[in-house]
């Protein structure tokens, strides 16, 4: 049986193939489209899933959607006259989309398979957002019953969940609605400190660690009720977000002392305060969302989807100091997995098919589920353009990249399956040497042309996590927050006079590069067994500098989708000072490469995030 899930519409389109209940295909339409968190109807992505199962024209048996419309349409109208008259330009703003796209999805799906040769099934089935969340949680998980956690922005009313899964079953036990949402929460914040609303939100959580929390208690005080189960209530005459175009108002702004941050300007002290204030408040509701979910479900085990999951210094707080033995978190926890979630929904609930779980090994494939490129189609490419590379054997391939790292080149790696969700995991990843004091400034500054606060993440041999980090299970989907070890690290005083750019470059352990300025690193283990190609690298990497670890960043710049093909890899490498292209077997450096010259400005083609 193939099941064809897919989200699409709002943000993160993306499509996923299960056949016979075994994850076989997932992708994000922007890594087709190149249009980064591209909403649209992800046809790039049904035909690459499609063809990557083989499936026959006629062979698709039901398709899903992460979402049910209907009810969403209502909770906006509901919500427009809650609030009318105010409200009435953005209501007016949205009615065109919904009464030409949204409301007509089974049609749109039907019309753009027929285009593509593909007959549309009589299975059409919809989720809820937060099923499609929760079953992206559970199912692929190792475990065979587990409580979950689901928190986001908003679905069709509910906006977190409180679940259980076991076996095929899954049941939603409790529920925040709409317009209390801890995403929401997060999102203004992102937005008045200047960051774009859900493309942002890793970024405030970047800046944190270089602020106070001085705004805790104006936020518990003036913004939200907090229970202590872990729901609250937030107090709508701060924000914006039902009647207006923006998150928050002139009240919001009286509070935190001004209006927002303009995006790309200075950033001040009190965007580092805000920072660091909501993402302690915000820890503190999810730890009490965690022992709720405890009480609950008397569940030693905990899995977690949906945007909010993708904050991995709260997720990290949780395996720390929370009350679950084991956490599990869906590598593609926003609305992409919601494709995949709302298909094994489908087929564990919907079509009661059995599930199986070791408890040790889920079933996402390390997550690479998209496609890959063999030699010969590399070949081909760069044979086509006569750029000139040297094709290396299995047994040099990872030394010579290893040999590069250490003589402090950058590197963009390209090889095998992409990876599903927002992280790269050393398939598309720009490698460095985390030993180096310089790394962090060039990478962010000549090679990703973003903000020189964000920190990057190191990629580290999972038997050697526990001697770098304060870690003692596998984070193989780089979604987990640890601290160095104190042996590493080094704490020199801080000048009250510093720049922020200064502080960055601040030496505070033997791996500078990827310790944040709070001493902590969003750790990406890797085992041999899942990808055998990345491992040999680092291996290689530790067995002539001592340093299991590199640094991993995903190989696109600023506003651009993560790379999918040669060709993407080839342009990022070249608009770059990376130094060397590691794509499949081939190896191309910079200096013999032809001049690049592009017709239109590239930069200008991409929308900041």
């Amino acid at each position: 049986m193939n099941i064809l899930g897919i989200s699409a519409y709002y943000h993160d389109a993306a499509a996923a193939l299960v056949q016979d209940g075994k994850i076989v295909a997932a992708a994000q339409e922007e890594r087709f489209s190149r249009r980064k968190h591209d909403p649209n109807l992800p046809i790039n992505a049904i035909s690459y899933c499609l063809a990557e199962g083989g499936v026959d024209p006629d062979g698709i048996d039901v398709v899903t959607f992460y979402d049910k419309p209907i009810t969403k349409f209502e909770r906006i109208l509901q919500t427009y006259f809650s609030v009318a008259p105010k409200g009435f330009r953005s209501f007016v703003m949205a009615l065109p989309i919904w009464m030409k796209e949204k409301l007509w999805i089974p049609y749109q799906i039907e019309g753009a398979l027929e285009d593509h040769g593909f007959k549309m099934p009589k299975d059409l089935i919809f989720t809820e957002h937060h099923e499609s969340h929760a079953a992206s949680a559970f199912f692929p998980s190792p475990f065979e019953s587990a409580a979950i956690l689901t928190l986001d922005g908003v679905g069709e009313w509910a906006t977190s969940t409180l679940g259980q899964g076991s076996g095929n079953d899954l049941n939603i036990i409790k529920q925040i609605r709409f317009p209390h949402s801890l995403g929401l929460l997060y999102s203004a914040f992102t937005y008045f400190t200047g960051f774009r609303v859900n493309s942002g939100e890793y970024k405030l959580m970047g800046l944190a660690p270089y602020g106070e929390p001085v705004y805790v208690d104006a936020i518990r005080d003036n913004l939200i009720d907090i229970k202590a189960d872990g729901s609250f209530l937030l107090n709508m005459e701060y924000f914006a977000y039902l009647d207006g175009l923006t998150m928050t108002n002139e009240r919001f702004d009286a509070l935190f002392d001004g209006p927002p941050r303009k995006p790309e300007t200075e950033i001040s002290r009190r965007e580092m305060d805000l920072a660091r204030s909501i993402q302690v408040v915000t820890e503190d509701i999810v730890m009490l969302m965690a022992h709720e979910a405890r009480k609950q479900t008397g569940e030693k085990d905990l899995c977690l989807a949906g945007g909010v999951a993708l904050n991995c210094v709260a997720n990290g707080k949780i395996l720390r100091d929370g009350p679950f033995e084991n956490v599990w978190i869906q590598p593609a926890a926003g609305d992409a997995g919601g494709a995949l979630g709302s298909a094994l929904f489908a087929w564990h609930v919907v079509k009661q098919q059995p599930r199986t779980a070791d408890n040790k090994t889920d079933s996402m494939r390390g997550s690479y589920l998209g496609p890959t490129f063999s030699d010969d189609e590399v070949e081909q490419f760069l044979s086509a353009r006569e750029y000139p590379a040297r094709r290396l054997s299995g047994e040099e391939r990872a030394g010579t990249i290893a040999q590069l790292l250490d003589e402090q080149n950058v590197v963009g790696v390209c090889q095998g399956r992409m990876e599903f969700g927002p992280r790269a995991l050393g398939n598309r990843s720009i490698l460095g040497d985390p030993r180096s004091e310089k790394m962090q400034s060039t990478l962010n500054l000549k090679i990703k042309h973003r903000e020189s606060f964000r920190p990057f993440a190191p990629s580290c041999l999972v038997e050697r996590a526990g001697e770098y980090f304060e870690l003692d299970s596998p984070s193989p989907y780089m979604l987990l927050t640890a601290q160095v070890r104190e042996e590493r690290c080094r704490h020199d005083e801080v000048p009250d006079d510093i720049t922020m750019r200064d502080r960055v470059n601040m030496v505070r352990s033997d791996l500078p590069a990827i310790t944040h300025v709070d001493h902590s690193a969003r750790v990406q283990t890797v085992d041999r067994s899942v990808n055998p190609e990345y491992y040999d690298i680092i291996k290689e990497f530790e067995e002539r500098t001592g340093y299991g670890v590199v640094i991993n960043t995903s190989f696109n710049v600023r506003g651009e989708p993560i790379v999918c093909t040669p060709e993407d890899a080839y342009a990022c490498f070249m608009r770059t000072d990376m130094d060397y292209l590691a794509v499949g077997s081939f190896l191309l450096s910079k200096k013999d490469q032809p001049p690049w010259d592009e017709k239109k400005d590239w930069e200008q083609s991409l929308v900041l995030d």
